[in-house]
């Protein structure tokens, strides 16, 4: 309804492609926190990541204008594809020139390659479409190799770099949350990590799981009516209502000291956990369950394919390859603990429950005189409903 309206405007104006308010950012994942429908993304993505496509696409915006290109080559991505399947236009590598160009809050349009303010040329790109981006996906496959060798390198050299992490543990910090000897349930913004949490809720109901939100995954435990007990990250994509639920605070620093969230939360006034460690900050939080002593830690959104982590597009997602590795069996997917769990009291053992419940309430009445007398003025409406209803058929 929103692009439908927005095409009659367009056709008033004297030009027939999408409009709507600008909303300019670098980073996509800041950009969809305040991109409303019917706007225009104007993002620098390249090689645009499923996760980041989905986000853009639950907000509904007329169009998405990239000033990088979405498919550089490197790798198959999966977001172009999901932008067209949704049906939103693409406007593909404008140019970083388009960033300086248009300020938050301006008027623009699209008009076949090009993006317009009023009659001013802001920039010119590729409109993709089905049949383009499928020819790039293809090409990209064929340099698959080269992006496996250096994904294999990246593991090696963050092996090297966090050996003592890795194998023994060394530079975990302590925290007052106590995890000995119980599940522990990691929620990280990714791969369907709405439908995996609402999977899972009998599971929490039942386990009542240590809750970890990695950054942005603490609002989406609390929109899932949720309260993290620990939330771990580098605090750039988590919200002040997050950070001030009751949660502990773990910041993810950079191996020389270096937190730039820190001092986000401590203004807060929150003192806040430091972590140094080279890899992701999903890796900082398997690696923190696991040395505290968690029997089960369950991942919902995480990267857990290869497809998965060469998507993501960062040098960096070999660390979490690798703590996969350490953490070994204590690891397992939300989808797999969707399928293997159920409810402890099947739907059989409650009709039991409820008729032994029905037979144990009348041998109570069936002892005293006024239960007699209460039973065996239930048993007369009982054969008046079983007269009436018999004499339907009959």
């Amino acid at each position: 309804m929103i692009r439908r309206l927005r095409t009659f405007r367009n056709r008033d104006a004297g030009y027939s492609g999408p409009s709507g308010v600008a909303r300019v950012d670098r980073r996509t994942k800041n950009l969809t926190k305040r991109l409303r429908p019917g706007d225009v993304a104007i993002i620098d993505h390249v090689d645009l990541d499923k996760v980041s496509a989905d986000a853009l696409v639950a907000c509904r915006p007329a169009a998405v204008v990239n000033a990088a290109p979405s498919i550089s080559g490197r790798y198959p991505n999966l977001g172009p594809e999901i932008l067209i399947d949704a049906g939103i236009p693409l406007l593909d590598g404008v140019g970083e020139e388009v960033l300086e160009r248009v300020a938050e809050g301006d008027s623009v349009h699209l008009d076949g390659n090009a993006l317009y303010s009023a009659d001013v040329h802001l920039g010119s790109g590729e409109l993709q479409d089905r049949s383009r981006v499928q020819e790039a996906m293809a090409a990209a496959r064929a340099g698959l190799s080269q992006q496996l060798e250096a994904f294999a390198e990246n593991t090696m050299n963050y092996l090297l770099q966090e050996r003592e992490l890795l194998l023994d543990g060394v530079g975990v910090p302590d925290v007052r949350t106590q995890f000995q000897g119980r599940h522990t349930l990691i929620v990280v913004r990714g791969y369907h990590y709405k439908e995996d949490l609402r999977m899972l809720q009998h599971y929490i109901r039942e386990y009542r799981p240590i809750l970890i939100g990695v950054d942005g995954g603490a609002d989406a435990l609390l929109e899932a009516k949720l309260t993290p007990d620990l939330i771990v990250g580098d605090m750039d994509s988590v919200s002040d209502q997050a950070l001030r639920c009751g949660a502990e605070i773990v910041v993810h620093a950079y191996r020389d000291g270096r937190a730039p969230g820190v001092e986000r939360v401590r203004a807060l006034g929150i003192d806040p956990v430091l972590f140094p460690a080279t890899g992701t900050s999903e890796d900082v939080a398997m690696l923190l369950a696991d040395d505290k002593g968690a029997t089960l830690i369950v991942a919902v959104g995480t990267h857990a394919t290869l497809v998965e982590f060469l998507d993501k597009g960062r040098a960096g997602m070999s660390s979490t390859f690798l703590t996969r590795l350490r953490v070994g069996s204590k690891l397992i997917d939300a989808k797999g603990v969707s399928r293997l769990y159920r409810a402890r009291i099947s739907g059989w053992w409650l009709l039991v429950m409820v008729c032994v419940g029905l037979f144990a309430l009348a041998a109570a009445l069936g002892a005293t005189e006024g239960g007699r007398a209460i039973l065996q003025l239930l048993w007369a409406r009982l054969d008046d409903l079983w007269s009436l209803f018999v004499g339907i058929f009959r």
